[in-house]
């Protein structure tokens, strides 16, 4: 199996059975002020809210985690099932294999995707690094092999500088991906691995044209910390302990997804986001919506059913705090009163001096 495939599966096996999760994403600092009397039912609450002209039934998106190999194909299908039931988002991972390689059993990995999940709303992905290499037309065969409504474009380059074939060549990524913002048939989200976004990033991005960040923030499952435990299986020591050093490294999830939303009106954020209540705080504090990956890996091994219960309790635990908060509508949420607390507080009061 080509390397590309192989470490796809190797990252799916650390992140089962190593410790790869911080702490530190910043939901914790949050706190939504509680509405007494929120005179609403509770069932009668909206969750709906509207990606790129396509109503989810809630801001839920199952983040990109996985493709690329034949062991991930049930994964993918599992997780495309339960998201063309509950009608939340879904992104693949990586399609560089599916694009570099020419094996169907690879493509069928991702492309396994739109055939149980016809109506989905469903984006692809591939590596700013790689747009160096590629260009629209490439684009264009990642979005046709699982007729993506949008394509992600990942920023990955501290896992990059781990891993001991990683790609670090990092120079011309943001006129690529304007390049590509430009010229795609399909929206355009950019987003973090696990790092974060900065503001001032969130604004090149913004001014290149990009339709949505994804901020991905310091604060769940660590792609440093990963890449480590891979440096340590074939004695590469010294990527070992950088990506020990560099485990917990990044903008919390909270920050960023506050800051982005200030310079951009469509941002997800994802990283350590955990429950229903940490997408409330998320859409208070401006995103769109909240994404998750690592909570949907053991489900999706489990079934489609699994994988639908938990986007029905993260619904559940989303509506709770709507209620309790007298948020109707997703965007009467985006306009509820909060409280930010403790380092998130300092992250943020620090970054806007």
């Amino acid at each position: 199996m080509p390397e590309t495939s192989d470490r796809k599966d190797d990252h799916i096996r650390i992140i089962e059975e190593e410790d790869v999760e911080t702490s530190g994403a910043g939901f914790a600092d949050i706190d939504l002020v509680h509405e007494a009397l929120p005179e609403v039912h509770r069932d009668e609450i909206d969750t709906t809210t509207t990606l790129f002209g396509h109503e989810l039934a809630a801001p839920i998106v199952i983040e990109s985690m996985t493709g690329g190999h034949p062991n991930t194909t049930k994964i993918n299908r599992a997780l495309a099932e339960a998201a063309q039931k509950t009608n939340v988002a879904m992104g693949v991972g990586s399609q560089r294999a599916g694009l570099e390689l020419d094996d169907e059993e690879l493509i069928e990995s991702y492309a396994v995707v739109r055939d149980v999940a016809p109506d989905a709303f469903l984006y692809g992905n591939v590596g700013a690094a790689q747009l160096l290499e590629y260009d629209v037309a490439d684009v264009e065969e990642a979005v046709e092999m699982i007729e993506a409504d949008a394509i992600a474009v990942h920023l990955n380059f501290l896992q990059e500088a781990i891993q001991p074939e990683g790609d670090v060549d990092a120079r011309g990524c943001l006129e690529a991906i304007e390049r590509v913002a430009d010229g795609l048939s399909v929206p355009v989200i950019v987003k973090e691995t696990g790092n974060g976004i900065a503001g001032e990033t969130a604004q090149r991005l913004a001014d290149a044209g990009v339709d949505a960040i994804d901020v991905a923030g310091q604060g769940g499952t660590t792609w440093s910390g990963i890449e480590s435990h891979r440096a340590a299986a074939v004695g590469a020591d010294r990527q070992e302990e950088v990506g020990r050093l560099f485990r917990a490294w990044g903008v919390p999830t909270a920050v960023s997804a506050y800051e982005a939303a200030q310079v951009h009106d469509t941002v997800v954020a994802s990283g350590g986001v955990r429950s229903g209540l940490d997408v409330a705080k998320a859409i208070a504090l401006g995103a769109q919506a909240g994404g998750l990956a690592k909570p949907f890996l053991g489900p999706a091994g489990q079934g489609t059913d699994a994988v639908v219960d938990l986007i029905e309790t993260l619904e559940l635990e989303l509506r709770t705090a709507m209620f309790v908060t007298g948020s109707a509508s997703i965007d009467e949420l985006r306009e509820t009163e909060y409280v930010v607390l403790g380092r998130t507080k300092q992250y943020i009061e620090q970054r806007s001096h």
